[in-house]
C-alpha cells in the first residue's frame, strides 16, 4: 500500500469516528479522550490492524490514536530524493532524535517506531482540529526526485 492511499483511507476511518462523536455532542477534550488506545481497542476494532492482538504501535503507558501517522511525517510515493543508488521516501520535518531513517533495500523510509511526539495528549490538543486532513495537510509531498551524492 502506498503512503498516497494508506493517508486516504485513514482519513476517511478518522472522520467516520469523529462524525459519529460529534453528532453525539463531544467537546474536543471528551474527542481526545475517546482516542485513548484502552477505549480505541473495544470501541474501533477496525481503525487499526494493531488492536485485533491489543498491541500498541508505540511502547508508552498512555498511548493516545488521535494522530495515527505525525504532522511531521513528510512522504511522496515516487520519491524525495536519491542518495547513492537509494531512494528516500519520507522523512521527518523535525529530524526527532526518537525516529531515524532506515534502508529497506534500495528505498529509505522514515522509522517512527521510536518517536511519541504525536501520541501525547497535550501535543495533540495544540494540534487538534476535527478534520485530521486539516492536521495532516503538510504531510503529502509532490516533490520531483532529486539527486543527491
Amino acid at each position: 500500500m502506498s503512503y498516497a492511499s494508506w493517508f486516504e483511507e485513514h482519513a476517511q476511518k478518522h472522520k467516520k469516528i469523529v462524525d459519529k462523536l460529534l453528532s453525539k455532542g463531544f467537546s474536543k477534550e471528551q474527542i481526545i479522550e475517546y482516542f485513548e488506545f484502552e477505549n480505541m481497542v473495544e470501541m474501533e476494532k477496525d481503525f487499526c490492524p494493531l488492536y485485533a492482538e491489543n498491541k500498541k504501535c508505540h511502547d508508552i503507558e498512555e498511548l493516545n490514536c488521535y494522530l495515527c501517522a505525525c504532522p511531521n511525517f513528510r512522504f511522496d510515493d515516487k520519491g524525495i530524493e536519491k542518495i547513492e543508488n537509494k531512494t528516500k521516501y519520507s522523512y521527518c520535518s523535525i529530524d526527532s532524535k526518537k525516529g531515524e531513517l532506515s534502508t529497506y533495500g534500495d528505498a529509505m523510509h522514515q522509522n517512527c517506531s521510536g518517536c511519541d511526539v504525536p501520541h501525547i495528549k497535550k501535543y495533540i490538543e495544540d494540534k487538534f482540529d476535527v478534520d485530521w486532513k486539516k492536521i495532516m495537510k503538510d504531510c503529502n509531498l509532490m516533490g520531483i526526485i532529486k539527486t543527491k551524492k
